[in-house]
């Protein structure tokens, strides 16, 4: 509905009222926006996206489109999600002006002349600044800001991720009573024996597999088959409760991040660096606490039995994901130390990583009978030389070695998850719910419409079958249509969430599950080991000890916890995808950082979207991802098809759709906003599907 105006002499103009009847939360893209809401996610019309911030909680009425679909209208907000911007600088007459360098914000804020605030910290022209809002943007009029902090100018090397740490409220440091208080933590082996539940696990052999370039390692496993055929699994999780207790400055700090955030060029760690990279960390060769989950399995890699205690360990040998692969391709003479070191152990290195190889296959087959969908998505990570410039772009991808610690890792969530559910535990639940059946009509309609795949089957995933989407995403991988049928279906699904109470996974395909293995990067991690050790030590040693032991782990006890979990976990989640937007973003940076001097210079790609901005585009070389413009796609208007995902030109009748290959141009980069702009050259023969 639009406005309805009223001429009587008496009255003014007024806007026709309409009555909300949802309560959502916006979620913004360059292209768009949309709600999420109890009954569903609904586009945003047009008109209110210039009002609006991602994430701010507002009332909407949801209308019916004549063209067809629905439109979520926007009658007010109800929470701001942002109380500040970051962007860049500039004089507009007597006024200053601020640029949000988010490009989902479609309103410019304005600096007030009596604002003394640009001339206080010594901002120019072309400047990026941190500013806090003062007033909002509206319909009518435009919003206002006060310079906090100026970032930096437009030539400073690491100014694009700083813009994105103010940006997303980022903070690089630790607060000193925090470090202190780590610094004055130490390992006590035999004091932590004394516990009746801690067992001493030090004689079995146990190894981590991370990233070459990691720092901190969370988690270690053990492996062997047994007389029967079967696999025994241990893995073991740095046990981070035992040093930081409830309410102490390293918890309370700990509990305001959430999360450790992965940017481009650093890490901003949820623990202290004494902590994460010492002594928590299950370094090969020292001793260290650890919460232990030990798995028997069958032949065919199904679960028989599963315990879980705190444990004394210590990790023989570290590997990386590159020496581990290289072990299995029987590359010569590949990590022969480490091999050595295995064999002074008795253990066979190179039959270890083939029997977690082969329990990893049988458990991928297990969960997909059950019904778990994997997607495969691109993920272009920059290489940084020792100058912090990008040197190189790189896609991690799936390989045996990262396969096999996923697999153990699931497993351990999953054993604890069950364990903590079988007893109705309030804890920190990975929960993902069954996604919403518009959401999928709506995925299988594109597809159906490109040919990828036939109408019984877009029944099927509508119905939310997930043996469909399986067999959809089968048929896809190595096509041209693989990045486009994961795109589709993933973004089709609900986002994962963290819930006190079990609500199951649907795309693992779990009855429970939670998140347990990372306590040195997740604070809903640490939340599981402590309600772990506070049911252990019911069950064990009696009410009495458990209590003693409550304050330490949960506050004033179990009730206090419970109490608290539903709002620590709504934080948790909340501050995920902030960490996972600002990861993102980070990385655009260094993609457009590295292409910055190549301006002019043309590579063949793929087209992997189109919406209301134009061609996004996947270089084949590096597989970063850029957007040819829509005034760059040709000397033509094209229009969006929103149903068939298909760009057509209004003149010749060209149509460009995602699998197309192409010959594109950089045109521009923008390193602050972390944009690639490609101009398109050349439209290759449309591959088909």
């Amino acid at each position: 509905m639009g406005r309805k105006r009223r001429t009587s002499s008496n009255r003014k103009p007024t806007r026709s009222v309409r009555r909300p009847n949802l309560t959502g939360t916006v979620r913004l893209t360059e292209g768009g926006g949309t709600v999420e809401t109890a009954e569903g996610s609904f586009r945003l019309s047009g008109r209110a996206l210039r009002e609006v911030m991602n994430g701010d909680i507002v009332a909407v009425s949801v209308q019916r489109r004549a063209e067809g679909g629905k439109r979520a209208v926007v009658e007010s907000v109800l929470e701001r999600a942002h109380a500040g911007i970051v962007g860049t600088f500039s004089l507009a007459g007597p006024l200053g002006c601020v640029r949000p360098l988010d490009t989902r914000v479609r309103a410019d804020f304005f600096v007030l002349p009596s604002d003394g605030s640009p001339m206080r910290y010594g901002v120019k022209e072309g400047d990026v600044v941190s500013a806090r809002i003062v007033s909002y943007p509206t319909r009518l009029e435009s919003g206002t800001v006060t310079i906090e902090r100026r970032l930096g100018g437009a030539d400073a090397s690491d100014l694009g991720i700083r813009s994105i740490m103010a940006r997303y409220d980022l903070e690089d440091g630790y607060p000193e009573p925090a470090v202190r208080a780590a610094e004055a933590l130490a390992l006590d082996v035999e004091g932590a024996l004394q516990d009746p539940l801690r067992r001493d696990v030090r004689g079995r052999f146990a190894l981590t597999i991370d990233p070459v370039d990691a720092r901190d390692f969370d988690d270690a496993i053990g492996v062997a088959r047994t007389a029967n055929g079967g696999f025994t699994l241990s893995v073991h999780i740095a046990d981070v409760s035992h040093y930081v207790t409830w309410d102490d400055p390293i918890d309370l700090e700990a509990r305001r991040r959430t999360t450790s955030v992965y940017l481009a060029d650093r890490v901003l760690p949820m623990l202290p660096e004494w902590l994460s990279n010492d002594l928590c960390s299950l370094r090969p060769g020292e001793d260290r606490l650890a919460m232990t989950v030990d798995m028997t399995l069958d032949a065919n890699g199904a679960l028989k039995e599963a315990s879980v205690y705190p444990s004394v360990m210590r990790s023989r040998v570290r590997l990386s994901y590159d020496e581990a692969q290289a072990l299995f391709d029987g590359v010569p003479g590949a990590a022969a130390e480490h091999v050595a070191r295995a064999a002074e152990e008795g253990v066979d290195l190179v039959e270890f990583l083939r029997c977690a190889d082969e329990l990893a296959c049988l458990r991928a087959r297990v969960r997909e009978r059950r019904g778990a969908v994997d997607f495969d998505t691109v993920e272009v990570h920059a290489l940084l030389d020792e100058d912090g410039e990008p040197s190189a772009l790189t896609v991690r991808k799936r390989t045996a070695a990262t396969s096999l610690v996923e697999e153990a890792m699931l497993l351990a969530n999953e054993c604890v998850a069950a364990w903590l559910a079988r007893r109705d535990l309030v804890a920190a639940y990975r929960v993902h719910e069954q996604p919403s059946p518009d959401h999928l009509h709506a995925a299988a309609t594109i597809l159906v419409e490109l040919g990828i795949i036939d109408r019984v089957q877009a029944l099927a995933i509508a119905a939310g079958e997930q043996a469909a989407m399986r067999a959809a995403l089968a048929d896809a991988e190595g096509t041209p249509a693989s990045e486009l049928v994961n795109a589709l279906l993933l973004r089709a699904m609900q986002r994962a969430v963290y819930r006190s109470q079990n609500m199951g996974h649907y795309a693992l395909g779990a009855q429970a599950y939670c998140h347990f293995t990372s306590p040195i990067r997740r604070y809903p991690d640490l939340m599981v080991h402590r309600v772990l050790k506070f049911a252990l030590a019911r069950e064990r040693l009696g009410a009495k000890e458990a209590h003693a032991r409550a304050c330490a782990l949960t506050g004033t006890g179990a009730s206090s916890f419970s109490s608290m979990a539903p709002q620590l976990c709504r934080a948790c989640s909340e501050r995920e995808r902030v960490a996972d937007a600002a990861a993102r973003a980070s990385q655009k940076v260094e993609v457009a950082r590295f292409y910055a001097n190549r301006l002019g210079e043309r590579f063949a790609g793929t087209v992997s979207w189109v919406d209301a901005l134009g061609a996004f585009v996947r270089i084949d070389e590096t597989q970063a991802e850029g957007l040819i413009h829509m005034r760059d796609l040709g000397d033509e208007w094209f229009d969006l098809d929103e149903r068939t995902l298909t760009l057509t030109g209004s003149a010749t009748g060209r149509r460009i759709r995602p699998g197309d290959r192409v010959i594109v141009e950089i045109r521009a980069t923008d390193e602050l906003r972390g944009h690639l702009d490609l101009a398109l050259v050349e439209t290759r023969a449309a591959l088909h599907w």
